[in-house]
């Protein structure tokens, strides 16, 4: 086949062999591309996506599907954060390949260094079109270096995508001299200036329910109360789990007939705490955060799991405080009534994509995007950020007045991953 009947794409980002909802957004998009006709698709993966002395195992060593199985996705773990020659060899790797289109997944400012290397290099290469596929511009943590690694990481690219108006608005603010051109989806693209493709976070379809699955039975063996209020993915001080209990705890007073599941791994927790090298390794990186961190920023100590035996909750809240295995996933969700999304802050969430697929309804704080995406009233109900009164004025509302499934999934309908890769394409 002729190259100009054929596109090549490379997704730039952790592979399958990763935790997390950016492995999972890579991979899936990945997979998105690789349904269209005449279109070859190369992983190019990190081999370790961070400085070597974070203290956290990023492996997925737990899920057994095999998430490539029955594509022609070609997958290459190449890329180490700490070795510089290997950011030399992924610019050879992916020059070599051809591509027509590189996507970039961005959603850690920490990256900068490396990424924006990979992108610039890529830049002398004219037929390559550099996109960047933007998870957050202003980091939700705020560090300090924070804008200037976001700047080093994502100025070369040729294309943007967002999933919410309000990260266009910080790209503005980041590039003030730059001129953009925002494009929503299915917009013609008319102007001059960069584009910024407005698009959204597609629905998780690696996650999906179960047809044969027994709820009810699941529940009783989870001891499980009529209502289940479900806080789901990685524990960490943005996604608001303390004030997700502490509401909780507040419901809990008030009636007998709910439950919290808070399933999910505690994001700095997951190494052997007696080894040496993960002792070293958390004396390294906290004097790092030390100098680099505001103090807010620091999670050192966020430990909301401890709130559940100090409110005496341990009766009504289920915890599954380990990574999930994806072939897991759909148990928690379908015994589920609502998914708790209470930040603190929020870009566009993969919790929420993943719910979306199950046709479960939102309860979320007023930050962020999630004043894009959910409805107050109609595929969610919206709290005040910071207000525990109003929190649980939600999960009541949830309760009484109980958000119509076919509401969910008629805000999804079109977030398909077919739909976000033909938008890239064209």
């Amino acid at each position: 086949m002729d190259k100009k009947d054929k596109k090549t794409i490379v997704c730039f980002g952790p592979g399958p062999q990763f935790k997390g909802g950016i492995a999972n957004y890579n991979t899936s998009l990945a997979k998105a591309f690789d349904k269209i006709e005449n279109t070859e698709v190369h992983i190019v993966s990190w081999t370790q996506q961070y400085p070597a002395i974070i203290p956290r195992d990023f492996i997925d060593r737990k899920s057994k599907t095999d998430q490539l199985a029955g594509t022609n996705i070609k997958v290459h773990y190449i890329t180490n954060y700490n070795n510089p020659l290997s950011w030399r060899k992924t610019i050879k790797l992916i020059a070599g390949l051809n591509p027509d289109k590189v996507i970039f997944q961005w959603a850690i400012a920490i990256q900068g260094l490396p990424m924006g290397y990979i992108a610039k290099g890529l830049k002398k290469y004219k037929d390559i079109e550099v996109f960047f596929d933007l998870h957050f511009v202003i980091q939700k943590e705020g560090s300090s270096l924070d804008n200037r690694f976001t700047r080093m990481g994502i100025k070369h690219a040729d294309s943007y995508i967002v999933h919410a108006f309000k990260t266009a608005d910080e790209l503005h603010r980041l590039f003030p001299k730059k001129k953009f051109e925002v494009i929503e989806r299915g917009k013609e693209i008319s102007g001059s200036g960069m584009k910024v493709h407005k698009l959204y976070h597609p629905v998780y379809d690696m996650f999906a329910p179960d047809a044969g699955f027994d709820v009810e039975k699941q529940k009783k063996d989870w001891k499980l109360n009529k209502y289940v209020f479900l806080y789901f993915g990685f524990i960490r001080k943005y996604k608001g789990l303390h004030n997700v209990i502490l509401s909780f705890a507040k419901l809990a007073e008030q009636r007998e007939d709910v439950s919290l599941m808070v399933v999910g791994e505690s994001f700095w927790n997951t190494l052997d705490q007696q080894k040496f090298t993960t002792r070293l390794k958390n004396a390294t990186f906290g004097l790092a955060k030390k100098l680099f961190l505001k103090k807010q920023d620091d999670e050192q100590d966020y430990n909301p799991i401890a709130m559940i035996e100090e409110l005496n909750l341990q009766d009504k809240v289920f915890l599954n405080n380990e990574f999930v295995p994806n072939e897991d996933v759909y148990k928690y969700f379908q015994v589920s009534d609502n998914i708790m999304l209470f930040y603190l802050t929020a870009t566009p969430s993969g919790i929420e994509s993943i719910a979306y697929n199950f046709q479960m309804p939102m309860l979320a704080t007023k930050v962020g995007h999630f004043t894009e995406t959910v409805e107050d009233g109609f595929n969610g109900y919206l709290a005040e950020p910071g207000n525990i009164d109003s929190m649980v004025a939600v999960m009541n509302k949830a309760i009484d007045r109980p958000i119509n499934r076919k509401n969910v999934a008629a805000t999804s309908k079109d977030m398909s991953w077919a739909n976000y890769a033909n938008e890239i394409l064209r």
